[in-house]
C-alpha cells in the first residue's frame, strides 16, 4: 500500500542521534541553541525557541503578545483543532471568520468584521502551506499570531520567508511534516524580549540566571529535546532538496489529475506567493459523497482522509459555543468535500498515476451513480 505519508531519513539522521546518546546529554544541551539559530537564520527571523510541538508554540506565542481570560482572538475555523485550542488554554475565546475560496485562508475582510474592542490578536493559519495575506492582517493594527506549522518553506509575494516578518510564528515538526523531529515545534520572534519570556515558561518559568529549583513565573514543560534537535539540525541541511521533492510530487498530481474538471486542486501560486508544499488536498464534486469515496479508495489499496474538518462543527465548540451550520459557508464547503491524498517527497511518479488512477476510477463510478 503507498502510505499517505513518509518522513525521510537516512544514515545522517542515525548518526546525529547516536552521536547526542554518546554524550549522555539528552536536553537542555547544546544542540537546541544550535537548532534555534539555524532555524531562524533560514527564515529570516531575529530569533526563535524551540519546543515541543506545534501546539506549544502557537499557547507561548499568544501569552507573548498578552492574550489573556476573557479576550477574543479572531481566527480561521479551517485549520487543525490546535490553533483553535491553544486560545483556549488561555481562557480566551477563539472568534471565527470564514476563508477565502481560492487560498483556503482566512478573509481578512471576514475577520475584519469579526473584530470586537475584546479582540487581542489575529491568528491567521498558512493552511496547506499556502501564505496568508499578512499584509492585510497587518493593517489591522493588532498583535498576530502565525500559524505556519504546515509552511515551512512559503514566501510571502514581497520576497519575505514566512515566519520572518517579526510576529511570533509558530513551525510543528510532526512526522508528515516539511521536516521532522518526530515531535517538536519552533516559535521565531522578532522581538528579544518575547524570546527571553518564551525561553523561560517554556521551561517551567525559570529565568536563564536561575537555580533548577527557583522560578519566578508561571511555566509548562514544553522543552525539546537535544536528540531532537539534532534530528532537526540534520533535517534543516535536508530541507532544500525536500521542498524541491514535494513540489515535483505536487506538479505530477496536478499533470495526473488535470482532465477531470470537476475535481478541485490546490490553488496555483499567484501575485508572487510561493507555497511550501505539505500535503495535496483535493475538493471533491459536491455530489460524489467523500466518506464513500474515501472507502471506495481504501478498498483500492489508496489510503486518503477527510482534510480538514471545520473546527465550528466539531462537537466540543458546538457545545461550548453553540456553533451551527450555516455559520462560515465557504469553510464548511470545502470541508465537507476536502480530501488528503498519498503525498510525501520519495513518492514516485508512478505512485501519483496510481492514485490518480483510482481516484479517477472512483469518482467516475459514483457520479454516474451517485447513490451506490
Amino acid at each position: 500500500m503507498i502510505p499517505l505519508a513518509r518522513a525521510v531519513l537516512g544514515t545522517e539522521e542515525e548518526a546525529a542521534i547516536l552521536e547526542v546518546l554518546r554524550s549522555g546529554q539528552l536536553s537542555l544541551g547544546p544542540r537546541v541553541p544550535a537548532f534555534e539559530q539555524a532555524f531562524a537564520a533560514r527564515v529570516g527571523a531575529p530569533h526563535a525557541s524551540a519546543v515541543s510541538s506545534g501546539t506549544a508554540a502557537l499557547h507561548l506565542a499568544l501569552r507573548a503578545v498578552g492574550v489573556a481570560d476573557g479576550d477574543e482572538v479572531v481566527t480561521s475555523p479551517f485549520s487543525f483543532v490546535a490553533s483553535a485550542n491553544a486560545v483556549l488554554f488561555e481562557r480566551a475565546r477563539p472568534v471565527f471568520a470564514d476563508i477565502d475560496p481560492r487560498t483556503l485562508n482566512l478573509d481578512p475582510e471576514a475577520a475584519a468584521a469579526a473584530v470586537t474592542e475584546r479582540t487581542r490578536a489575529i491568528l491567521p493559519v498558512h493552511i496547506f502551506g499556502y501564505p496568508a495575506d499578512l499584509p492585510a492582517f497587518e493593517r489591522m493594527d493588532l498583535p498576530i499570531v502565525e500559524d505556519a506549522c504546515e509552511a515551512l518553506g512559503a514566501v510571502h509575494a514581497d520576497g519575505v520567508k514566512v515566519g520572518g516578518r517579526g510576529h511570533p510564528a509558530a513551525f510543528g515538526f510532526y512526522p508528515n511534516k516539511q521536516m521532522t523531529t518526530g515531535e517538536g515545534g519552533m516559535l521565531t520572534l522578532g522581538s528579544a524580549e518575547h524570546k527571553e519570556r518564551v525561553d523561560s515558561e517554556r521551561n517551567q518559568g525559570r529565568a536563564p540566571d536561575m537555580g533548577w529549583l527557583d522560578h519566578d513565573r508561571l511555566g509548562f514543560n514544553y522543552r525539546l529535546t537535544d536528540l531532537a534537535s539534532a534530528l532537526g539540525l540534520v533535517q534543516l541541511q535536508r530541507l532544500d532538496g525536500m521542498l524541491e521533492a514535494r513540489a515535483r510530487v505536487a506538479g505530477w498530481y496536478r499533470e495526473a489529475l488535470a482532465g477531470f474538471e470537476e475535481l478541485e486542486l490546490p490553488c496555483e501560486d499567484a501575485g508572487g506567493d510561493v507555497r511550501g508544499w505539505f500535503v495535496f488536498v483535493v475538493q471533491l464534486p459536491r455530489h460524489a459523497g467523500r466518506d464513500d469515496t474515501i472507502r471506495a479508495l481504501s478498498a483500492r489499496g489508496i489510503p486518503s482522509k477527510p482534510y480538514m474538518p471545520a473546527i465550528h462543527l466539531m462537537s466540543f465548540y458546538r457545545e461550548r459555543f453553540g456553533h451551527r451550520e450555516g455559520e462560515f459557508p465557504v469553510c464548511e464547503d470545502v470541508a465537507a468535500r476536502s480530501v488528503a491524498l498519498p503525498f510525501f517527497p520519495e513518492m514516485t511518479e508512478g505512485q501519483v498515476a496510481e492514485v490518480a488512477e483510482a481516484l479517477d476510477s472512483v469518482l467516475r463510478t459514483r457520479l454516474a451513480s451517485p447513490t451506490t
